[in-house]
């Protein structure tokens, strides 16, 4: 199974040539990125067929060596990373690939720091999902918050500088929490894989160790109240890598937590009801800021901080059982159906304000201009978001409520709804908007010309949709596990 590493090794390798070669830097990426999509599309099929399956590195076993673990919920993740870095790579092709390439001297720069840092990303994430110890997890953790600053200071702006470092802080504050936590589970057990998290010890020491995992893996994913660097640096970096970071990177730490939540170990009970309380929060308070917003790229950023608010709280309750219910699978697939569609809406975000010169929600109602296709790409992918039939998000949110009312869980379920129609209000802000007709639009309006963000953002958004009709696939891979 050396095609695990190749899944980190092909980035990585893609990464250290981009960097090297910055005018030739999308010769290396679009290959790069289509080849890992490729490795874990056969991975997926091959863990379909022949069932999970894990490889030692070097041949070193835990609890000494680095494990790579392939069952379905990591190769689900893989899926989703390649995915999704595919269309964000053919976004990116509007930047030119080749050296020469004519365009801005801006789009070179764009072009020359995107692809590296977008493969270091990729590596790192695909690291993450196969690792099976919590300290090569942490390594991972620290390659992808320094590729998602540089990504986030991508544009060079004022604003977005200083949401990188804000970014940077909070990444360095959860990965002291991360490793306090790993530090700890090794003295406790003497190991760091991840079935150290099970042998726990029913102890202060055990629940301290434990705490401060999730701790710092809350912080990572900017679950509420540890949200505050987020909505601003996912607003003011690039399209391109907003996309990536609100769809990719935080689902590395929900990834971990979810992880975390189904090994269980000591006081994991108490920490599942925080993060379903935490998530709960989040879901109101993201929403709130989503109603505020002047802005739709805060409006988007501001409604990640919900969606992810619902992710935790699908992890929170669904408890630690791999068997007794399918409450764990709703997180998973919740987890795809965001990603794809947060990704589709900013990329379609960008083009929107590339259109109109501005991104203002007062303002997408010009009369002069009429509905193109990044407003149906947002209009789908609000869809999705909301949880509306036949997209994934609806599958996701029908199993996990489902399951909850199977408890009698009426208070999450309420919640939950909640959630829902606070959604439904603030995506209707920019949706009214974007495909309104009529005597509002002139005879003269003119449609906007057809660019390869159109193409990404459309495609992420049908996949969205159309993943929830054949979501029978991805909850046959997630019943694929090593036990």
């Amino acid at each position: 199974m050396s095609e695990l590493s190749f899944l980190v090794l092909l980035p990585l390798l893609a990464a250290v040539g981009a960097a090297a070669t910055p005018r030739a830097a999308g010769l290396w990426g679009l290959p790069a990125t289509v080849l890992t999509a490729a490795l874990a599309l056969w991975l997926a099929l091959e863990t379909l067929k022949f069932g999970a399956s894990d490889v030692a590195i070097g041949g070193w076993i835990a609890p000494l060596g680095i494990v790579f673990v392939a069952d379905g919920l990591a190769a689900l993740m893989l899926l989703m990373t390649s995915g999704v870095g595919v269309a964000v790579a053919l976004q990116a092709t509007s930047w030119g690939v080749w050296p020469s390439s004519r365009v801005s001297e801006e789009a070179a720069r764009l072009r020359s720091g995107f692809w590296p840092l977008w493969l270091a990303t990729l590596s790192a994430m695909n690291a993450l999902f196969l690792s099976g110890d919590l300290f090569n997890i942490y390594v991972a953790f620290e390659i992808l918050g320094l590729t998602a600053v540089g990504l986030t200071a991508l544009s060079g702006t004022r604003s977005a500088l200083r949401a990188a470092f804000d970014y940077l802080s909070a990444g360095l504050a959860g990965s002291l929490l991360l490793l306090l936590g790993v530090a700890l589970a090794y003295g406790a057990t003497g190991r760091v894989d991840l079935e150290a998290v099970s042998m726990l010890p029913d102890t202060v020491t055990g629940k301290i160790a434990l705490a401060l995992l999730v701790a710092g893996l809350a912080v990572k994913a900017a679950l509420f109240p540890l949200h505050f660097w987020m909505p601003t640096a996912h607003s003011s970096a690039a399209p391109v890598a907003s996309a990536l970071l609100s769809a990719l990177v935080v689902k590395g730490a929900l990834y971990v937590i979810l992880r975390l939540s189904i090994e269980g170990g000591a006081g994991m009970d108490s920490l599942r009801f925080a993060l379903a309380v935490m998530g709960a929060c989040a879901m109101l308070w993201g929403a709130w800021g989503a109603l505020r917003a002047t802005r739709l790229k805060l409006l988007v950023a501001q409604s990640t901080v919900a969606q992810i608010g619902l992710i935790a709280l699908a992890i929170g309750v669904a408890g630690d059982s791999l068997h007794n219910n399918g409450l764990w699978q709703a997180a998973a697939l919740l987890m795809l159906s965001h990603a794809l569609a947060k990704a589709a809406m900013f990329i379609a975000v960008g083009r929107i304000a590339e259109e109109l010169g501005h991104d203002r929600i007062s303002g997408l109602n010009q009369q002069e201009l009429r509905p193109g296709a990044a407003e149906f790409a947002f209009a789908i992918a609000s869809v999705s978001l909301i949880g509306l039939p036949p997209t994934a998000g609806f599958i996701g949110k029908w199993i996990l409520i489902d399951g909850l009312i199977a408890r009698d869980a009426w208070v999450w379920v309420a919640l939950i709804l909640i959630g829902t129609g606070l959604s439904a209000a603030y995506l209707s802000r920019v949706v009214s908007r974007c495909l309104r007709g009529g005597p509002h639009i002139a005879p003269g309006a003119r449609h906007p010309a057809w660019r390869t963000g159109d193409i990404a953002a459309l495609g992420l958004a049908t996949s969205a949709l159309v993943l929830g009709l054949v979501s029978a696939l991805p909850l046959a891979l997630l019943e694929v596990t090593l036990i």
